[in-house]
């Protein structure tokens, strides 16, 4: 008979665990038999002792059949992409349809912000009627119509890291690699894709802040990947500024429809069509050099903003916010924020972006804050750029009850202007392929 004890003292000495361990205590935490304590016990025996690959695709997979596994049904491949999250991060808006209008089903299933931004499910609320509450069968309508759909994760969808990331937070366990990965891949094959695209991102605005540390978690979690039998890969991009020139909610929506009209910042252009790029190779389309070319002839087509307005209108919303962008809820109040002195922009701080964005209502500071979906920041300049004091450098939009002015005063915490021109960081850093 297994007893919690043992698991916690053979992981502690270095010992592997078998598959039916893992199991055991993952069903044993998710049913109650098996207290916090002792499971904070042997996340902690991990932190220090890690688990090996085989361990890490076990605990994985016992994770993901902890609740529903789903099954799209589907009569073509279909490929999922997440993002280890960053600030004016709105990839999923452009590169879902450029991948759907090439003739890959993209179901994505999306959370929540908490936090600096709102998360995708919060930004596509900002449309007006769009409904991201779907049932399982009508998500799968939707994508089957318009090749993607987008909607908010069941309650049923891999409740042993819900449970696991609540005590990993509270027991400061959540920076382990093994942990890190099991989380992110459970609820990615819990939605049955066929291939798997990885958007790991890195630097002041990423969870891993080192380029060492993120190639770690994006190799660690296309080895997962290939063991659970799916195709995979993990693009490392750099998160040092914020993604685009749009943070916050209606404000990145807006900016994803204007990249799919063919006026995207450079940065978000090329991560968007390289991660689009991984996900029809995965799906057999050709190389990736061969279906860069394909996503950027289907932007260049205009399919993808149909498919994107297909998509809107399936799931409720309207979808004439593609023309008019007044129809999304308007900013009461706005402020423009100047260049205090000549010179180059040498950083604009992520860090600080995500929490002047926060202050202005777009993010939540608790689960239960509500999000003003007018909140962020547009910026006029980027990371490079020359400016002259009195420049107009970004706006700062919001609906909130929040002191304007004094949030105007923080800014000069989020741009760095230096005398000389900086070194630009590449968008994309690196491409790990698992298949």
């Amino acid at each position: 008979m297994m007893t919690m004890y043992e698991l916690i003292s053979k992981k502690k000495h270095g010992a592997e665990l078998s598959a039916e361990e893992i199991n055991w205590f993952v069903a044993g935490y998710v049913s109650g038999s098996i207290p916090d304590y002792q499971a904070s016990a042997w996340l902690m025996a991990v932190c220090f002792s890690s688990l090996s690959d085989r361990e890490t695709a076990d605990l994985t997979m016992a994770m993901a059949r902890s609740g529903d596994m789903q099954k799209p049904g589907l009569d073509g491949f279909c490929a999922d992409k997440h993002s280890t999250g960053g600030v004016g991060d709105k990839t999923t808006l452009i590169t879902a349809p450029i991948v759907a209008a090439c003739g890959v089903y993209v179901p994505k299933m999306s959370g929540r912000g908490l936090g600096h931004t709102g998360g995708t499910i919060d930004k596509l609320e900002s449309i007006p009627g769009f409904n991201t509450s779907l049932s399982y069968d009508d998500f799968i309508s939707v994508v089957k119509k318009a090749g993607f759909a987008v909607a908010g994760q069941t309650g049923t969808l891999v409740p042993a890291d819900k449970k696991l990331y609540a005590l990993r937070n509270a027991t400061a366990t959540v920076d382990s690699i093994p942990l890190i990965c099991s989380s992110i891949m459970s609820k990615k094959l819990a939605t049955g894709a066929d291939g798997i695209v990885l958007d790991v991102k890195t630097g002041d605005g990423a969870f891993m802040k080192t380029e060492e540390d993120a190639e770690k978690l994006a190799e660690a979690m296309v080895r997962v990947g290939r063991l659970a039998g799916r195709k995979c890969s993990a693009v490392l991009t750099d998160m040092n500024k914020p993604l685009g020139k749009a943070v916050g909610n209606s404000l990145e929506v807006i900016e994803a429809i204007e990249a799919l009209k063919g006026n995207a910042p450079p940065d978000l252009l090329e991560v968007s069509l390289t991660l689009a790029a991984e996900m029809l190779s995965l799906a057999g389309k050709g190389t990736h050099e061969e279906c860069l070319a394909m996503a950027e002839s289907t932007l260049k087509s205009g399919k993808a903003l149909e498919c994107l307005k297909y998509m809107i209108e399936l799931q409720g919303g309207n979808n004439r916010v593609t023309e008019d962008y007044s129809l999304f809820m308007q900013p009461k109040r706005s402020k423009e924020v100047f260049a205090d002195k000549d010179g180059f922009i040498s950083e604009i701080s992520c860090e600080h972006t995500g929490m002047i964005s926060l202050k202005l209502g777009a993010g939540r500071k608790t689960k239960e804050s509500e999000i003003d979906p007018s909140a962020g920041i547009v910026f006029d300049r980027t990371v490079g750029d020359k400016v002259k004091k009195g420049d107009r450098i970004a706006v700062l939009y919001t609906s909130s009850d929040c002191d304007l002015e004094e949030i105007a005063e923080e800014f000069g915490k989020v741009i760095t202007v230096s005398s000389e021109k900086p070194v630009l960081n590449k968008n994309i850093i690196k491409i790990i392929k698992g298949y």
